[in-house]
Formats: structure tokens, sequence, C-alpha cells
């Protein structure tokens, strides 16, 4: 396995572009469009009448296309009409988007001009490229974090994996079955710890009283199902793997570094990190509200490959054409297949 993973979204506004590839995302964002309207009415109402001079919010994964200014133009719109309605005028606002270096910023640079309104709030905006597990902005400084389908995407994947040459996801199934427990104990560990630092990160860069709004995609608490948030990637590769399309040593020794917690995994680690308390927790299936119409194997299949192309053919080769031919005559042949498999899809 290279030793750096390309952990970015398809690039541009192509057919394969995330950009054109991202209705989950898009509905995650959609039911978080409340809970930023009520921070943002807390956050303008807690400190005294009057409101702040300044405010500076930041979006964490923004990733590219148009989800990237989606949650934070929520957040300017509901301080502005927060404004309007008390008759008072509006903070001045920094609007900043965060993503790894190798994210599409070309695409949202050119949206960025839509965020600013003639007669709104001033609205300055910025870019943060790098690691949201790693300090982004100075020592209390920002006023709202928010992260969409995000957190799920962890550091690095776990060691005790790499290092050990401990398959993620065992073409047997009985191998699979009876291994699930310790790869998925050993997924969870490094959530732990890469969601601990996140918190401790994002304590230090937040103003006293700032706050953090944040969708994960995670999984049931109940047993060990589903297998990985990632799972259905594996299952196609692995039919690839069989059918002597990629090299089985190199299925074994493909890692994606990504985890959904358990609601119990989230409320765990902020309780146990102690900087933040939980005002609201909702747990959605991150499938509602989409048209049942659109989920055809075509459009599954191009919804993997816009996240998890990059990943792939960094360790397998060019194989995303025969991924996406190999997953839609599975899901084609068998629908079934396909609906058992929503519980398994994440991005």
């Amino acid at each position: 396995m290279a030793s750096k993973q390309m952990v970015h979204m398809n690039q541009g506004q192509g057919e394969r572009s995330y950009a054109r590839n991202s209705g989950i995302q898009n509905a995650q964002q959609k039911r978080m469009k409340l809970l930023i309207e009520r921070t943002i009415i807390d956050l303008c109402s807690s400190s005294s009448s009057l409101l702040p001079d300044k405010m500076v919010i930041a979006d964490l994964g923004c990733s590219s296309g148009p989800n990237a200014l989606a949650l934070v133009s929520v957040a300017v719109e509901a301080i502005h009409g927060y404004c309007l309605q008390l008759q008072q005028p509006p903070p001045e606002l920094c609007v900043f988007l965060n993503d790894l270096p190798d994210n599409d910023f070309n695409t949202v640079v050119k949206s960025l001009v839509t965020i600013r309104r003639c007669n709104g709030p001033v609205v300055v905006t910025g870019i943060a490229p790098g690691s949201f597990y790693e300090r982004l902005f100075t020592s209390s400084s920002v006023h709202l974090v928010c992260s969409s389908s995000s957190l799920h995407w962890l550091s690095k994947a776990p060691e005790v994996l790499t290092k050990n040459q401990i398959p993620a996801y065992y073409i047997d199934e009985h191998a699979r079955r009876e291994k699930l427990p310790m790869v998925l104990g050993a997924y969870a560990q490094q959530f732990r710890k890469d969601f601990r630092h996140f918190l401790e990160l994002r304590a230090k860069e937040l103003v006293p009283g700032g706050q953090m709004v944040v969708s994960i995609i995670g999984r049931h608490s109940d047993g060990f199902a589903p297998f990985h948030i990632w799972g259905i990637l594996a299952q196609v590769l692995s039919l690839m793997a069989s059918e002597g399309v990629i090299d089985k040593a190199k299925f074994d020794s493909f890692y994606v570094p990504v985890y959904g917690p358990s609601k119990e995994d989230i409320r765990e680690v902020i309780k146990e990190e102690g900087s933040f308390s939980i005002k609201e927790f909702l747990v959605h299936d991150f499938l509602s509200g989409l048209d049942n119409t659109l989920v055809t194997p075509s459009w599954i299949a191009n919804q993997i490959r816009a996240v998890y192309e990059q990943i792939v053919v960094q360790h397998f080769g060019d194989v995303m054409d025969e991924f996406v031919r190999i997953a839609e005559r599975r899901w084609s042949l068998d629908r079934s297949l396909l609906q058992e498999e929503h519980a398994g899809l994440a991005m």
C-alpha cells in the first residue's frame, strides 16, 4: 500500500465528478438546516442584547460542487434573517471552507462569490486547506463550526491491521464473520482517538460559548451490522478479486480510513473528552428524503465512484469502469441485494 492515500472526491463538473454525484450528502445537509438556524439564534442572543460585531463560521470537510457552500450559506442566511427581525445591523462575517489540500478548491473558489450579498452582512471568505485532525484556526477565533458527512473519515487506517497485514475485509464469508469483531474494534479504536483529537482542537479554536453542528454517517448500534460503511465498496471489490479482475493479495492489503460510529461511540468520546456537551442529538436514515426512483444500480455505482475512485485507482490501478460494470450486473440480477446493501453505503 502506498504510504499516503489520496483521500479526495472526484474533481471537476463532469459525469463522474462528486459535484454531480453527491445526492446522499446533499440530503444530509438539508437535515442540518434547522439545527444550524437554531444555533445561530443561540449564538446571536446568548451573550447580551447586542449582537457580536463580527462572527467567524467554518465548514470542515466542505469537499466541492454545490454542497461546498450549503452549510455556510444556511448560517449566513440565518444571521441575516435574525438581524432583520431585530432591526439591527448584521455582524461582519468571515466564512472559511476547509478540506484536504488535494480537494478541488478551484471549483470551490469560483463559487464563493455567490455567498456575498449586496444587501446582507459583509462576508469575507477564505480557504483553510489541511486535515481537520490538526489545528486550522487561531485560538478563540471561531464562533460556529459545521461539518457534514466528513468525520467518518479517519486520519488513517488502523495500524494494528496494516502493520500486521490483517485484511479489513475477508473474501471468505466464514473468515469475515469470524474476524469481524476484531477488525471493527480496530476501526472503532482509531475513530475514538481521532474524534477525541478533533474535539480537543476545536475546543481551542472556538470562542467561549462557540458551538458546533456536526453530522456523521454512522452505523446501527445493534450488533456489528453494517460491517463497514464502505462495505458496499468492499463487496464489489471482493467479487472482482474472486473473478481475477484485481489481484487478491492487493485486495487483502486494501484499507479505507473510514469508520461509521454508533451513537454510543459518539456520546462516549464527547463525555470523556469533556470540552463539549450535546444540546441536540438526532438520528436519521441517511437515505431518507431521497427519491426512491433515483436509487438504481447505476446511480449507486456512480455515487460510490465519485467518492472512492481516487483511493481505489491509487491501490489497484484504473479499474473503476470494471467496478461499475460488475456492480451494476450484480444488483441488476438481484435487486434485493441492492436493498440489503443500502445500509452499507456511505460517503
